[in-house]
């Protein structure tokens, strides 16, 4: 089978890309930006065209959650636009699309885990053109795996993980935000989740939530990033009233994983535990 990986320069495109020689099975096209450009019909028939994927993983998109409040129309272009371009595209060549989508669609209020049928309420440009770009999926492509994740890291790309480990080397002390609640994700975890996905020959279409198990702070996040990273540094909990940022943030965005766990029979791991596993293989 023949998969094709849009916005493979990405932090889940490069954890894609590392995974793939374990897969002989599968044949992966990785392609960033100037080899399939989302936004340009043109160039995404052209790939498509080439290569005839049996399936696409769209891990492009616009994530800049602060900078899309003043770029709405960029982040409008990519998310949703770039979304419609993919489905259309797959649908002319019948390639099942895995589209990656975010936490960021719902408001942040719920206080329990959000399941995949809980209403949605974007807060932000981001999370609003995200979630308009699984309603064009949505309207357009049955055969769709629409997949929300959060709080993705990973050793590829810029991601928390990575600028807390940067800053722990020029600062002395730290505050970080305590007050919002969710789920860390290591992004070699969602790309083995994509693949066994595919591989499992499941055709039940939809809306699916995958994060690391357990829940956290991002000030817990933080402390077990520099616990793990035999770190020492003044690491304070901060309340997000004193970090404002343009875009705000979902006070709670846990997802509840039931669903891809039973439909794929997915074992997923705790987020502690996959940050560990993560550091000690670098």
């Amino acid at each position: 089978m023949v998969v094709l990986v849009t916005g493979a320069n990405g932090q889940l495109g490069q954890a894609l890309q590392a995974l793939a020689p374990k897969h002989e099975d599968l044949q992966f096209y990785f392609a960033g930006s100037q080899e399939a450009d989302i936004t340009d019909v043109d160039s995404l028939r052209l790939t498509f065209g080439k290569i005839q994927p049996d399936f696409c993983i769209n891990a492009a998109a616009y994530t800049a959650v602060d900078k899309a409040e003043s770029e709405p129309e960029k982040a409008h272009t990519i998310n949703v636009a770039g979304a419609k371009n993919l489905a259309e595209i797959c649908k002319e060549h019948g390639t099942t699309l895995l589209h990656i989508s975010t936490d960021f669609v719902f408001d942040g209020q719920k206080m329990s885990p959000y399941t995949e049928m809980d209403q949605t309420d974007p807060q932000g440009v981001y999370g609003l053109t995200k979630l308009q770009g699984e309603l064009e999926i949505q309207n357009l492509l049955p055969e769709h795996f629409i997949v929300r994740t959060s709080w993705l890291y990973s050793e590829y790309g810029n991601n928390f993980m990575k600028t807390m480990i940067r800053l722990a080397g020029e600062r002395d002390s730290l505050g970080v935000v305590d007050d919002q609640k969710g789920t860390p994700t290591n992004a070699n975890d969602l790309a083995d989740a994509l693949i066994k996905m595919i591989l499992s020959g499941v055709k039940e279409y939809g809306i699916y939530h995958y994060s690391n198990e357990g829940e956290a702070t991002w000030y817990d996040f933080a402390k077990k990033i520099f616990e793990v990273n035999n770190i020492t540094i003044d690491l304070r909990p901060i309340p997000t009233s004193a970090y404002p940022t343009p875009a705000k943030r979902p006070e709670y965005s846990v997802m509840d994983k039931s669903k891809i766990k039973k439909v794929f029979g997915l074992e997923i791991k705790d987020w502690q535990q996959s940050l560990a596993d993560n550091t000690a293989k670098q």
